[in-house]
């Protein structure tokens, strides 16, 4: 009898210890995020000076870091804040469409479930979805990212087509009724590549990105790169992760849609506004 009560005592004990370590285990991830776009403005009539602010207010929206915190089951992935100078002035508009807008990225991984809270157009949204199911191949190839061994994986994913254009002055009007009257985007398969690393045992990632045997410090998918830039385990203040409450609440494809619109009618504005202007000015657009 007393075998068999502390055969349950170990066992509770057991099961005790793995859900307090489950509760207290946490770690923080920082990656940088760079978008590779092509600039080819020879021949645009735009001055240099102007070419240079150009150049630097694309990089500052193509460039960006986030902080990845997680526990056993759950993280939390943010944008971290900086000097937005990527607004227009002087005639040059820039829109950056399909880019990622920040927010808190909630992932649960053992519920299966995420949860955004952003902003958008002076409204706030709460975006709540099952989490993104992803078919992730095994690769033989390893590498090292920092002093983490790395393993790599695959997967094939279907997204809308991301253009990459510049249009200045005067557009043409068959070209502007042909992409207003297309809602449907088109889509395209894309390569993932994901590097992960076992030496932190948990199956989370940056973004929407999860579900290997390791954290995941690098992911190459398409022109956007992600790397891992430092891992700070167990840190001495412990971030809160929790699922965001604020906003109005929609689904994905319900978000999509209202962006959709919103930039419909900002396009139907600025063509207006050119209208007056007589066409001048230089505007850069980036995305569908």
């Amino acid at each position: 009898m007393s075998r068999i009560l502390l055969r349950f005592t170990v066992v509770i004990t057991i099961l005790i210890t793995s859900f307090v370590d489950a509760q207290e285990f946490q770690g923080q991830a920082f990656y940088q995020s760079k978008t590779k776009i092509e600039m080819d403005l020879a021949g645009s009539g735009i001055p240099a000076d102007r070419l240079k602010m150009i150049e630097e207010r694309m990089k500052n929206q193509l460039e960006n870091t986030y902080v990845l915190n997680f526990n056993k089951t759950a993280s939390t992935y943010k944008k971290e804040e900086k000097l937005d100078q990527a607004g227009g002035r002087g005639g040059m508009r820039m829109m950056m469409i399909g880019m990622n807008d920040g927010g808190v990225f909630y992932k649960n991984t053992q519920e299966k479930k995420t949860a955004r809270e952003t902003e958008f157009s002076g409204k706030n949204f709460l975006i709540k979805d099952a989490i993104t199911e992803y078919e992730w191949k095994m690769e033989e190839e390893t590498k090292m990212i920092g002093q983490n061994l790395c393993f790599k994986a695959t997967t094939v994913i279907e997204r809308p087509v991301q253009r990459t254009s510049f249009r200045m002055g005067r557009r043409d009007n068959n070209a502007e009724n042909e992409e207003q009257e297309n809602n449907e985007p088109q889509m395209e398969s894309v390569i993932v590549t994901a590097w992960y690393t076992l030496d932190i045992p948990v199956n989370h990632g940056p973004g929407d990105y999860w579900g290997l045997p390791g954290l995941i410090l690098e992911v190459n998918s398409g022109n956007t790169a992600i790397l891992c830039t430092k891992i700070v385990m167990n840190p001495k203040e412990k971030a809160e992760i929790s699922e965001p409450k604020k906003g109005k609440e929609v689904n994905q494809e319900e978000y999509d849609k209202i962006i959709q619109e919103k930039m419909k009618e900002m396009r139907e504005r600025m063509g207006n506004e050119r209208q007056r202007g007589g066409g001048q000015g230089t505007r850069i657009r980036i995305g569908g």
